[in-house]
């Protein structure tokens, strides 16, 4: 889940790390009020769950309180209202998970106030990085080699560490993902503050996190995604809400034509980036397994032969997998039919190992379904599957 900027604010400050003298307004009189008590000129930024503010005219500038008010007019949660801060340098500094590693990473950079993927494409020399772990004790030296490794030294560097420690700490305290400043911004008189943050927080931690969450106002029933789930991810929850058994949801909308059932955890990734390699056009992305029940497979399958502009479907699991064959067959045989669909016509390639696979082969053989055994790699799978799509 995302945090907006004044809660990422918010949760840096808690932490001890400085920031402005910000505010966050839900009407134009209380950003006019927060600019009077700022009494400089301010920064007025509409409070967001995605990137490109500026661009998208998110982020206004305001010399007097009374244009504060004026240009925080349109506010789609609220505006947080920033002192226009005259800066020095502007750094980088933030926290990661690593997933390869498995292990959260400290980055920073002296090249801040841009995305830090172009600063390190264009100029990897300018940024450092240190993995640390999540269950020990984390030293101050951790972040010193980092901060030093991009040439930052003397008064600069002592500053520096306890910020991107305090963000490190933080960063596995609250079950995070993402934690980072950009840009941390060094002031004319030496000192530094954090001058936007953005967070986001594991959803599985919501529970752990249920008092801070309470305390920054983030209602149960927010999503806190990037956008909010479409009709067809809806529908694919309630799906997989239909009973406890297995996994028949977890759907993500996409504008392609080709419909996946895919699952097996990280090898449904691999499968939906496979079809895509080979020319294919996913309508979407989700995940089965664990054995569903056939309503629940049957369920999943109608939602994705229904979805506008699907032609067919490809069903493909990893060759992990211990879900029953048969039970996916039978039921996304049953969605076809009930469809009124040749499952032979609508059905790219059927591609699941795991048990009781004989008999789910012949369900197959019966109705002229073609399939894949174990014996076929997962990418010549998606490569059946994309050629299968295309044709009549």
């Amino acid at each position: 889940m995302r945090f907006f900027e004044y809660e990422a604010r918010e949760l840096v400050k808690r932490a001890g790390i400085p920031v402005t003298d910000y505010g966050f307004a839900t009407t134009p009189q209380e950003a006019r009020e927060i600019a009077v008590r700022i009494g400089e000129p301010v920064v007025i930024k509409s409070q967001v769950l995605t990137g490109g503010r500026m661009k998208a005219g998110g982020v206004q500038f305001a010399d007097t309180p009374d244009e504060a008010g004026e240009k925080a007019g349109h506010m789609p949660r609220g505006v947080l209202v920033d002192p226009k801060a005259s800066v020095a340098q502007e750094y980088y500094a933030g926290v990661v998970w690593d997933g390869i590693r498995k292990q959260p990473v400290m980055l920073f950079s002296d090249m801040g106030g841009i995305d830090i993927e172009e600063v390190a494409e264009s100029h990897p020399d300018h940024v450092g990085r240190g993995h640390f772990s999540n269950v020990l004790p984390l030293s101050d030296y951790q972040a010193k080699e980092v901060i030093a490794s991009v040439g930052v030294t003397g008064r600069r560097l002592n500053r520096l560490v306890p910020i991107l420690t305090a963000l490190a700490r933080l960063f596995v305290e609250r079950d995070m993902t993402l934690a980072e400043i950009n840009p941390l911004g060094e002031l004319d008189d030496g000192s530094f503050v954090a001058l936007d943050a953005h967070m986001d927080m594991e959803n599985e931690a919501r529970s752990r996190q249920a008092v801070v969450l309470d305390e920054l106002g983030v209602g149960e029933e927010e999503t806190r995604q990037a956008r909010e789930a479409t009709e067809f991810e809806l529908a694919g929850e309630a799906v997989d809400g239909m009973d406890h058994r297995g996994v028949a949801g977890n759907v993500t909308e996409f504008d392609g034509d080709l419909g996946l059932v895919i699952g097996a955890g990280g090898g449904s990734l691999t499968l939906f980036d496979a079809v895509r390699s080979h020319g294919g056009k996913p309508a979407n992305y989700c995940e089965i397994g664990g054995n569903p029940s056939v309503r629940k497979a049957c369920g999943l399958a109608k939602l994705v032969l229904q979805k506008p502009g699907v032609d067919k479907i490809a069903v493909m699991m990893s060759i992990v997998s211990n879900t029953r064959v048969d039970i996916v067959a039978r039921g996304v045989i049953k969605a076809c039919l009930e469809l009124g669909y040749d499952p032979a016509e609508k059905i790219s390639i059927f591609r699941i190992p795991g048990a009781w696979e004989e008999e789910g082969f012949k369900i197959l053989e019966r109705y002229g379904v073609r399939y894949a055994d174990r014996s076929t790699s997962l990418h010549d799978a998606a490569r059946m599957a994309v050629q299968g799509a295309s044709s009549p």
